[in-house]
């Protein structure tokens, strides 16, 4: 009969503990993997996957207790690392929400909204059609294998046990997530200007004919005319998105090296 006693055991189990915290942070906040819609226990059975892959590849991490002062720093160093690196690519999809509020705004839809469990929130139905959309595209240009690869690549330049991370990092992180607003508006852009074009002449018409009822005629012809935007604006949405997520995977790197004061 094969025995293990505890000391062969207990290398083991750590090798797998330390990538495990890291991966389990990031897997609760990254698209596609931190959707509400999936269980916590198909995120921690997922986040035992990747650690399995992972752990094998990395070198023999600290010999540090979890349960010691150190050991939990060192916890909660990981889980920090992993949901940074979870966050980057979040604000993209938050600015495709984003630029869905401005249109639907722009088009009369505020009051068109729903609860969404993936989100936990009221959300505009424009920009839940937009969140699902890039949501498909990042999963056929394989963002998600994209995302995993880089996070392997944090133990690379952020190994476990292997300091503090620099604060520029966090700086970088802030700054990167400020790209919702600014990004978001300029992928609204396009239809934002039409429609406020549409309804600056019906105001102007509104005053050279006040017998004409604007508000009878007003909504119908924004709310169509941003459904037949909408229409051409579609077929687009690839190179935008695909843009868009190379410009997250490239933040995604940008944090890591400046929590890793490389960059």
């Amino acid at each position: 009969m094969i025995e293990f006693t505890t000391s062969q055991i207990t290398p083991w189990v750590m090798a797998l503990f330390w990538p495990f915290v890291r991966i389990l942070a990031f897997v609760a906040v990254a698209p596609i993997f931190g959707e509400n819609s999936l269980s916590r226990v198909s995120k921690v059975g997922l986040a035992v996957l990747i650690a399995f892959i992972i752990a094998p590849t990395l070198p023999p991490p600290p010999d540090i207790p979890p349960v010691s002062y150190v050991g939990v720093w060192l916890i909660v160093q990981q889980v920090l690392i992993g949901i940074a690196m979870g966050m980057v690519m979040r604000v993209v999809f938050a600015t495709v929400r984003a630029a869905g509020d401005y249109i639907g705004l722009q088009m009369g839809l505020g009051f068109a909204s729903f609860y969404s469990a993936a989100m936990g929130a009221n959300i505009m139905v424009l920009a839940q059609i937009l969140n699902v959309f890039a949501l498909l595209f990042f999963l056929a240009f394989d963002g998600h294998l994209i995302m995993l690869q880089v996070l392997a690549f944090t133990f690379v330049e952020l190994p476990i046990g292997a300091g503090a991370i620099e604060a520029d990092g966090w700086y970088t992180l802030v700054r990167w997530g400020g790209t919702v607003f600014s990004a978001g508006l300029g992928l609204a852009l396009p239809l934002v200007t039409a429609l406020l074009t549409i309804n600056m002449a019906l105001g102007i018409l509104n005053r050279a004919s006040p017998q004409l009822s604007i508000f009878s005629i007003g909504f119908p012809l924004t709310l169509l005319s941003g459904v037949v935007l909408l229409y051409f604006m579609v077929p687009e949405l690839g190179g935008l998105f695909e843009q868009m997520f190379a410009n997250g995977i490239q933040a995604m790197g940008a944090v890591l090296g400046a929590m890793a004061g490389t960059a």
